[in-house]
C-alpha cells in the first residue's frame, strides 16, 4: 500500500457563520477528483492544504512533515488555478522560471529544464511569446510547465480546464495523465465535470457542507446512491458501467 503524501487531521476554519472542518489522508501517487456543490469547500480545502487559509486548528503534514506553520512559498506543494496566473507583460520562459525560483536566478540545467517542460506540453519555441498571444488552451498548458518545473510531490488544480471546450478537455486531461504517469506525483483535481473525474480519477473526495462527506475509490464512488453524488454526476439513468470507468 502506498504510503501517505497528505494528511489532513481535524483542519477547522472559522469564517463566524460558517465552520469548515477537513479529514483525509491521501496516497502517494494517487490522482484525486475534489467534488462537490458550489460553496461545499473546495477552494478553502486547497487553501488550508497549500497555507493560504489560515488554521484555527488541526495539523496538514505532506509526506509526514507538519507544514502548518509554514508560509505556501515553504511547502512542498504546487498549484494551478483556473485563469491560470500568469503575468501578462512576462514572457513564458521567465513565467514558468518564477515556479523554479521567484527571483529568477536560474542556473542552465533550470533553464533547460524550462525548455524541456515546454517542449513536453507541445509549446516547444514558445519562449519568448507573450501570454496575451496564446489560445487558453496554451495559457493553460504554461501553468501545467510551470507547475511540474517546480517537481513538488503535491500539485492542486482548481478547475484548470474549466474556461476550456471539450476538445481542448480531453487533450488536457491526456497532458495530464501523461505527465502523471512521468513524474508519480500525487494530484488533487478539483471539478464540476463528471467526465473529469471518470477519465482521470483514482479515487473521489466529495464535499458537502464544509466537510469532506465521502473519500471513496471512483468505482465505489460511482456507485454510491446518495443523492447529492447522483445529482453531482447527472444521474437520471443507470449507473456507468465497468467499462467506463
Amino acid at each position: 500500500m502506498a504510503s501517505p503524501v497528505l494528511v489532513l487531521s481535524n483542519t477547522v476554519v472559522d469564517f463566524g457563520a460558517t465552520v469548515l472542518s477537513f479529514d483525509c489522508t491521501v496516497s502517494q501517487g494517487e490522482i484525486v477528483a475534489v467534488a462537490g456543490a458550489s460553496g461545499s469547500g473546495k477552494s478553502t480545502l486547497f487553501n488550508v492544504i497549500a497555507g493560504f487559509e489560515q488554521l484555527d486548528s488541526g495539523k496538514v503534514s505532506i509526506e509526514g512533515r507538519d507544514v502548518t506553520a509554514l508560509e505556501p512559498a515553504q511547502r512542498p506543494v504546487s498549484m494551478v488555478f483556473q485563469d491560470n496566473n500568469l503575468f501578462t507583460h512576462l514572457d513564458i520562459a521567465t513565467n514558468i522560471g518564477l515556479g523554479i525560483n521567484p527571483a529568477l536566478r536560474l542556473t542552465a540545467q533550470e533553464r533547460a529544464r524550462i525548455t524541456e517542460a515546454l517542449a513536453r506540453v507541445g509549446l516547444a519555441g514558445f519562449e519568448k511569446r507573450r501570454p496575451a498571444t496564446l489560445s487558453g488552451g496554451e495559457r493553460q498548458r504554461v501553468a501545467l510547465a510551470r507547475a511540474f518545473v517546480r517537481r513538488q510531490p503535491l500539485l492542486l488544480l482548481d478547475e484548470p480546464f474549466a474556461a476550456l471546450d471539450p476538445g481542448l478537455r480531453g487533450d488536457m486531461r491526456q497532458l495530464l495523465r501523461d505527465l502523471h504517469e512521468e513524474t508519480g506525483n500525487t494530484i488533487l483535481l478539483i471539478t464540476h465535470h463528471p467526465d473529469d473525474l471518470v477519465d482521470l480519477a483514482d479515487s473521489v473526495l466529495f464535499l458537502n457542507g464544509g466537510r469532506i462527506f465521502a473519500h471513496l475509490p471512483k468505482a465505489d464512488f460511482l456507485a454510491t446512491d446518495d443523492p447529492a453524488t447522483r445529482m453531482f454526476l447527472g444521474a437520471t439513468g443507470p449507473r456507468p458501467s465497468a467499462d467506463t470507468i
